[in-house]
This record gives structure tokens, sequence and C-alpha cells, in this order.
């Protein structure tokens, strides 16, 4: 009883130390793809207000050119 305890134990320990070190492995990994997220929405989101500008732009110019 007290061997499978201990064997359970020590599988445990193993179990928390592999965890923590693929942890300090694919942390960074994480962090570089949110940042390659995060720079795609930004560059999505800049071309978006640019398309909206545009638009807006060629709406008013249709309603006030027609006054001219």
């Amino acid at each position: 009883m007290l061997k499978s305890i201990g064997m359970l134990a020590a599988t445990g320990v193993v179990g928390l130390v592999a965890i923590k070190l693929l942890g300090l492995l694919f942390l960074p990994l994480l962090g570089m793809f949110l940042g390659l997220v995060m720079w795609a929405l930004k560059i999505a989101l800049i071309v978006g207000l640019i398309w909206f500008g545009f638009q807006l732009f060629q709406r008013w110019s249709r309603e006030h050119g027609s006054e001219a």
C-alpha cells in the first residue's frame, strides 16, 4: 500500500515538473502568437478606418457634388 502511494506521489511530482518546464518553454511562444494576433488586429483596424473614411468621402462628395 505504501509503495503504491509513493508511486502516485512520484508520478504527481514528475507531472508537475514536466508541466512547469513545458510552461516555461511554451509561454514565450504563446506571447509571440498573441503579439502577432494583436498586430494583425491593429492593421485590420487601420485599414478599416481608412476604408470607412474613403467611403464617407465618396458619399459626401456625391451629395455635395451635384450642388456645385
